[in-house]
């Protein structure tokens, strides 16, 4: 069954001042979050006419690297950027949780590291029998997975369960924002929602 989302949902004032305070937790002391708030009411207003008028653009990605273990390129949206990702999510996640594998738990409320750590516990309790018995746990990653992301492939997908144009329009932006790094038009920015 498709989602009838409303793109005002999405936009509302409301949903935008919730976005902005999620965004914020436990960042409230960096410099670009700060700046944001120097003028929290214009800022939002901006953003909501920006979206209200179809005319967002996303701020180009800053990448940096890190190592941990692996070394990774990470790209980062502005705030700004992250508060509309918080918004579009707010709206969109409850549709596609419904269809989730339930032991998959990145980026997912209530499923985080002590989840999986629990759900693995349950697991390796029940193929040794209670420790009775040797058991082996095969740790794999998909080399590249998201810089492989096919957008297209992708919006086929949320297409499914999301009929409003101007959310679709919204999807497309945030994805497209991705392209100077990587003009293929696959790959999704690690270190964004």
């Amino acid at each position: 069954m498709a989602f009838e989302n409303t793109y005002g949902e999405v936009i509302s004032l409301k949903n935008l001042i919730f976005a902005w305070k999620k965004a914020r937790e436990g960042k409230s002391k960096k410099p670009d979050v700060r700046e944001f708030e120097e003028n929290i009411a214009y800022n939002l207003k901006i953003l909501y006419d920006e979206l209200k008028n179809q005319t967002y653009q996303p701020k180009p990605l800053q990448t940096f690297i890190i190592k941990d273990p692996k070394t990774r390129t990470i790209s980062k949206s502005a705030f700004r950027d992250r508060v509309v990702h918080r918004a579009l999510v707010r709206i969109i996640e409850p549709t596609f949780e419904k269809v989730f594998i339930y032991d998959s738990c990145a980026n997912r409320l209530k499923k985080g590291a002590l989840f999986a750590i629990r759900r693995f516990d349950k697991f390796k309790r029940q193929v040794t029998r209670g420790g009775k018995f040797d058991a082996y746990c095969l740790k794999a990653d998909i080399k590249h997975y998201f810089q492989e992301i096919d957008h297209e492939v992708l919006l086929k997908i949320i297409l499914i369960r999301i009929k409003d144009e101007k959310v679709i329009w919204l999807i497309k932006r945030i994805l497209e924002n991705n392209v100077p790094l990587n003009p293929s038009g696959k790959g999704m920015p690690l270190g964004n929602l």
